[in-house]
């Protein structure tokens, strides 16, 4: 079963995706801000992660910066999941290896497990 870490402060929306995927066959863990998502990858190591770019504290973007100091880290796929669909913050993001940019008010959730599904299949590929 693959895990998902779903980075995201909005506690509702977090919720809504943990059980839609949870649905899914997923096992789903969360982290509400970038350092308890930081915490988390010191001790586990999700499939993929689904990071909110809009966080209290440091932000998605400087999740991505810190977590390029961690190593085994760089095969981890990483979805940008948020409503902030600013063209500079989009760049930076991929410069920094996230694998797609999704605007939350552009998909609904099936359409996101779609997306996760098919960057799984794809990191699985990769490893066999």
């Amino acid at each position: 079963m693959s895990t998902i870490l779903i980075i995201e402060d909005e506690k509702m929306l977090a919720d809504m995706y943990k059980e839609k995927l949870e649905m899914e066959g997923f096992q789903v863990d969360l982290a509400f801000s970038s350092e308890q998502g930081i915490d988390y990858l010191k001790e586990k190591t999700p499939a993929i992660i689904l990071l909110d770019i809009l966080l209290p504290g440091d932000n998605g973007i400087e999740f991505l910066k810190k977590i390029k100091q961690v190593p085994n880290l760089e095969n981890i796929p990483i979805i940008a999941f948020s409503n902030y669909d600013d063209p500079v913050t989009k760049k930076e993001a991929f410069s920094l290896g996230v694998k797609d940019y999704l605007i939350k008010a552009n998909y609904v959730p099936n359409k996101v497990v779609e997306r996760i599904r098919g960057f799984l299949a794809l990191k699985n590929k990769k490893t066999r």
